[in-house]
């Protein structure tokens, strides 16, 4: 047997030859021993895929050889060295250069080598692996996939040819049988006719004629087909399915949004939160983490699953199917009902926890995550409340577009319907939240903070810019510093009026609000209103001819402090007025609250709180009403769905009276009753305010005497269930007082406290006869009398006097007169003492005297009081807010004047109902109450100038700020009636709605102005120039807070003919499309315009706003509920939602601008003749940029 490998020894030497003299590579490298760890120094030759290696440069005999076909180099670590021998020959060695080849054969020891530098060794490495041929070997291991791949192809294609080659005779067996058969037919068929000859052969002709009619024939069906198709396309069926397809590609884009927002709401906010719960010093309880993200991460986790199915659908288009996905949604909707019935409360735990402000820091470095975009967690936690009515509206388009036999169909009606009763829950709590959502907006934006928004029963009425007047002592204007002070910039104030509070704020460089140090925050229920100076005032009066007559006062009266007076001066008449009607409607409101306690309450038995609970009509479902469950700013809850006459009930109810719901009422009345319906009512309360007051209520108020109580409630035809007009006795009063023009609030202290303030030791006897029990004779009493009194001395005296309650009015004071008897049968209390009652509100016990007879007059005068101050503050607030209705319904104003002229009439009338109702004639008859605004035909006739100005000599401060002058004047000229009924959106929209379809006119008219002025240029230059100047523009109309016209100008640039203009664009800088992408990001339709809604909330009036937004919102409101239920209840909750609306829409509407008119530049703008339509301009842009060649 053979025992090693023979070799050719001379070949061999040949070859390291020609490794010596051509090798690849050549040089000295270091070669381990095998034994022992040392190295020899070696001479290496790389000849192709052979290694030898020599014991000097100069051997002509190579000491060995080593075969590189199928190895592996690889560097290894240097060697670890032993510290013995000196430092500089260890460093050698450690810069040296350590590689091995592995070879792939078993049984064969690697080569380890090193060299001196490491350039070498890599050249070295790199040569090696060349020789290896790996890279050869590696492609003819895919060569070979590739070819028994092919082979297997082969394989499976003989394999097909054979079955095909079965096929093809088995058709040809099945061809001659068929053939057969047709031969054996025809045979029959000639038996058949034994008569018929047979025929020659066809002529040549009609072979001819036979296959161009087959030709035809074929041509025809085929047109036929394709007539088919191409009507189907064009078929409203088609139309249906392809808009049906969009539908869900927009859903599914919706969807994932949503859940990008569920994401940022759990993992942005929730898991933080909870661990920050769990420290050492946890800034939140866990508790009111679970309280505030209520199944958050529940609902996140559920439409992951629903949004991966919609994902999955997709896959499967055009067939889609989606029933069965809203079939799982459905049975998963009880954690929505949890989430939505939580939310209130949730958003209350988080205005608490906000107080502590180690949470609130913790909670803006949450908020300032990018992923958050600027928006706050409140707002998060709203975004489940829209997800619901969105996929009913998405289920109502799908419906649309869905035939009526489609076997989706009953299961996408299913689930509309069981989304709408969720929605209907979720209605009222949208509405009720929004405002607790306000008010923390506003609170984050002032910088110290403010504790009384975190107060959720406090609602937000309005906001506005005021100019605060300087003034020092005793209320005097200071005229010499009038004279150089700019009022404009430094006594610009922004005001917040809430119902219990008004704010006054200075506004820093960087929009940050800053609370005034001093009257910052006052309280409506120390504050006395001053609309008109006083006559005999010469200061106020010289204020007001300085002002226009457009400052008003507010006098506060903190309790700890002394009284000082607070100026405020409105833009216009129209913007005093309404800040009046608001700021007056919350200090009666709480007045009449006040009042109303202290009446109920003067009875130990009975309280206000348990009397309107007692009273099931305001908190049960009834036939007629069904209520919210939540509650309005009275603590009493909300109206869902009513009838007229119980909307009207509560309208009147002289217990309560919400301010949200007055201006829901006036904004949204028009839709199920009329305004004679309202005004006979409140005439109705007028005349017989006892009928505002239920029975039961009644029989408490008066249940202190069971006489008195038979007295005066035996019948509704009662003198005392009427108003009465006999003329109370002669008051004693003092030259020097004057009509009482202002609205005193002085409810000091305890508004449960007892009527008996004044030390009424006497009272007048009314002359008027009224039967009465003859046992219940009182005895005589004499008049009191009213004095005036300085309001400064009234302040310095610190005595109470035994004629003098602590909380009577500083410019009112009681002394009582020489003794003088009454010769009337029955006694009432005087309109001076009810007065006095009505604005002190306090006491300290019932004095001595003071009968159960005399008390109960007293309640039935303050009741007649009450029910004419809210006749009067209905009235007011409608003839100030509504004036329109007036203007366009002459008979309606008539009755209105005639109804205020009885009020005057009244003898028992009190000077600042008096003053009142002759403030609502003055405004009643004024013919023009707008005289002070623009309007867009004023100025169209003002800018007849005989030269226009161009677009080059305009510069972008004139351009903006008259842009927004125009948009401004155009949008507050719409009339909030032109809101109701999706006017806009029907065939006669231009009969309904005239303003909202000029105001559209107008948007698109100045959008093709932007686009025709940029399109005159014929040089790129002058397009690119153009274009920055606009974008500059648009820029300074965001700073003036006209974004509508930040919209008119980025549409214009987004169109076809501007944006397909790649040459001019690319002349454009790169500041100017980053200010570009920044405004469109800002106008963005994305998210229902969520960054748009951001920024106005975060801005002050003057304001234009899109209004495309606003009627987007309202349509879907229209679109989501009915005006009714099908048992002919109003749907209070949606007329609310609707009333949300136009009050935000009319704030900026209320609010001028101070921009001076420049003819020449609106003449510019309002010129037709610079604007080229559609078509042209895309025609214009192909001829400057032709389209490039495919």
């Amino acid at each position: 047997m053979q025992k090693s490998v023979r070799y050719n020894e001379g070949h061999a030497l040949y070859l390291a030859f020609l490794a010596r003299k051509e090798g690849t590579k050549r040089g000295f490298l270091s070669k381990k021993a095998a034994e022992a760890s040392r190295w020899h120094e070696k001479w290496f030759a790389l000849y192709q895929n052979v290694l030898f290696y020599f014991e000097g440069e100069q051997s002509g005999r190579p000491a060995g050889m080593y075969l590189l076909e199928g190895c592996s180099c690889e560097r290894t670590p240097a060697p670890p060295r032993t510290s013995a021998g000196p430092a500089g020959a260890r460093d050698a060695l450690d810069k040296q250069y350590y590689f091995t080849v592995l070879f792939g054969h078993e049984g064969q020891k690697p080569l380890e080598l090193r060299c001196e530098e490491e350039q070498a060794g890599k050249e070295w490495m790199e040569a090696i692996h060349q020789a290896s041929y790996a890279d050869i070997l590696i492609e003819r291991e895919v060569l070979m996939q590739k070819y028994i791949h092919l082979v297997q192809i082969v394989e499976t294609e003989k394999i097909a040819a054979n079955q095909l080659r079965h096929q093809l005779e088995d058709q040809d067996t099945e061809i001659e049988r068929l053939k057969s058969e047709i031969v054996a037919l025809n045979k029959t068929k000639e038996r058949m006719r034994p008569y018929h000859s047979h025929q020659e052969d066809e002529d040549p002709d009609i072979k001819k004629i036979k296959k161009v009619q087959s030709f035809m024939r074929g041509w025809l069906c085929r047109r036929k087909w394709k007539t088919i198709v191409q009507d189907y396309i064009c078929s409203p069926h088609a139309e249906s399915m392809r808009k049906r397809n969009q539908i869900v590609f927009t859903m599914v884009e919706a969807e994932t949004e949503y859940v990008h927002q569920l994401y940022i709401l759990v993992n942005g906010f929730l898991r933080p939160l909870r661990m920050a719960a769990s420290s050492k010093k946890p800034p939140i309880s866990h508790d009111d983490v679970s309280s505030i993200f209520l199944n958050s991460e529940t609902i996140m986790f559920l439409h992951e699953i629903f949004h991966q199915g919609l994902k999955a659908r997709l896959a499967n288009w055009p067939t889609l199917v989606l029933a069965d996905l809203f079939d799982i949604l459905l049975p998963m909707l009880n954690i929505y009902q949890e989430f939505v019935r939580n939310h209130q409360y949730s958003l209350q735990v988080l205005a608490n926890c906000k107080q502590n402000r180690d949470f609130d820091k913790l909670l803006k470095q949450y908020e300032t995550n990018p992923a958050c975009e600027g928006r706050m967690l409140e707002t998060f936690l709203t975004y489940p409340m829209f997800q619901i009515p969105r996929y009913i509206i998405t289920l109502h388009e799908l419906l649309a577009h869905t035939p009526h036999e489609h076997v989706e169909r009953k299961s996408l009606e299913f689930a509309k319907s069981k989304l709408e009763e969720l929605s209907r829950v979720m209605h009222d709590e949208v509405s009720d939240t929004e405002n607790i959502r306000k008010n923390l907006a506003i609170e984050r934006m002032i910088v110290e903070g403010c504790d009384i928004l975190l107060d959720t029963s406090q609602t937000f009425i309005r906001q506005g810019s005021l100019i605060q007047v300087p003034s020092v002592e005793r209320g005097k204007l200071s005229k010499v510093r009038l004279g150089s002070l700019s009022l404009k910039k430094e006594g610009e104030r922004q005001c917040f009026l809430f119902t219990k509070h008004f704010l006054i704020c200075t506004r820093s460089s960087g929009g940050k609000l800053h609370l005034l140090k001093t009257g910052g925050v006052l309280s409506l229920i120390q504050c006395t209103l001053i609309e008109e100076p006083d006559a005999s005032d010469d200061d106020s009066k010289g204020s007001g001819h300085m002002f226009g007559h457009l400052d008003f006062k507010i006098v506060v009266e903190p309790p700890d402090a002394s009284p000082f007076t607070v100026v405020l001066l409105a833009p216009s008449r129209q913007e005093k007025a309404a800040w009046m009607s608001d700021i007056s409607q919350c200090v009666d409101n709480i007045r009449c609250n006040g009042l109303m306690t202290i009446v109920f309450e003067e009875n130990s038995k009975v309280t206000v709180p348990h009397m309107i609970k007692s009273d099931a009509r305001l908190h049960k479902d009834d036939t007629d009403i069904c209520f919210s469950k939540t509650l309005n700013s009275c603590k009493v809850p909300q109206i869902r769905y009513a009838s007229v006459e119980r909307l009207l009930e509560r309208l009147t109810d002289l217990r309560f009276l919400s301010i949200d719901f007055l201006n829901t009422f006036l904004h949204t009345y028009r839709i199920f009753t009329t305004a004679s319906v309202v005004l006979a009512k409140l005439s109705d309360i007028y005349k017989r305010p006892f009928t505002s007051i239920p029975v039961r209520s009644l029989e408490l108020f008066f249940a202190t005497s069971p006489n008195n109580r038979s007295e005066h409630m035996v019948d509704g035809k009662s003198p005392h269930l009427c108003r009465k007009f006999s003329s109370p006795p002669p008051l004693a009063v003092s030259r020097t007082s004057s009509p009482v023009r202002a609205r005193k609030l002085s409810l000091t202290s305890s508004l449960n406290a007892r009527i008996g303030a004044l030390d009424l030791t006497t009272s007048s006897c009314s002359s008027s006869p009224t039967t009465h029990s003859p046992t219940a004779s009182p005895p005589p009493h004499t008049a009191a009398v009213l004095e005036s009194a300085p309001a400064d001395r009234a302040g310095d005296s610190t005595e109470l006097s035994p004629c003098r309650s602590p909380s009577t009015p500083r410019h009112l004071r009681y002394r009582p007169p020489g003794g003088q008897a009454a010769d009337g049968s029955h006694c009432s209390v005087s309109p001076a003492s009810a007065f006095a009652i009505a604005t002190a509100a306090a006491g300290h016990g019932s004095p001595p005297g003071f009968n159960n007879t005399e008390r109960t007059c007293d309640k039935e005068f303050i009741i007649r009081r009450t029910a004419t101050n809210r006749v009067l503050n209905v009235l007011r607030h409608w003839v100030s807010k509504h004036a329109q209705d007036f203007e366009l319904n002459n008979e309606l104003k008539m009755n209105v004047l005639n109804l205020l002229e009885e009020v005057l009439r009244d003898p028992d009338l009190l000077p600042q109902e008096r003053k009142a109702t002759a403030n609502i004639l003055r405004a009643l008859s004024q013919d023009d109450q707008d005289d002070i605004h623009l309007k867009l035909e004023d100025i169209i006739q003002m800018t007849d100038c005989p030269k226009a100005e161009c677009f080059e000599t305009l510069s972008a401060m004139e351009l903006a700020e008259q842009i927004t002058l125009l948009d401004h004047v155009v949008f507050r000229s719409i009339p909030y009636e032109e809101f109701l009924g999706q006017g806009w959106m029907k065939l006669d929209k231009n009969e309904r709605t005239p303003y909202i379809m000029k105001t559209s006119q107008h948007f698109n008219e100045m959008s093709n102005l932007v686009a025709s002025q940029i399109m005159n240029y014929a040089d790129i230059s002058s397009r690119a120039n153009a274009i920055e100047k606009w974008v500059a523009v648009a820029d300074i109309c965001r700073c003036l807070h006209n974004y509508n016209g930040v919209l008119e100008i980025t549409a214009a640039l987004n169109r076809s003919a501007i944006y397909r203009l790649k040459k001019t664009w690319a002349k454009v800088s790169k500041q100017t499309k980053a200010l570009m992408d920044k405004l469109q990001k800002t106008v963005s339709s994305e998210g229902r315009f969520k960054n748009l809604r951001e920024t106005l909330k975060n801005c002050n009036p003057p304001a234009v706003p899109y209004l495309g937004m606003y009627l987007t919102d309202l349509a879907f409101i229209e679109e989501g509920t009915p005006n009714f239920t099908e048992e002919g209840l109003v749907n209070f909750s949606k007329m609310r939602m609707i009333s949300h609306i136009i009050r935000e829409i009319r704030q900026f509407q209320q609010t001028a601008y101070r921009i001076d008119q420049q003819p020449k530049v609106i003449q510019y703008l309002l010129d037709k003749a610079l604007i080229i339509d559609e078509d042209t301009l895309y025609e214009l842009s192909l001829k400057i940029e032709p389209r490039l060649p495919a």
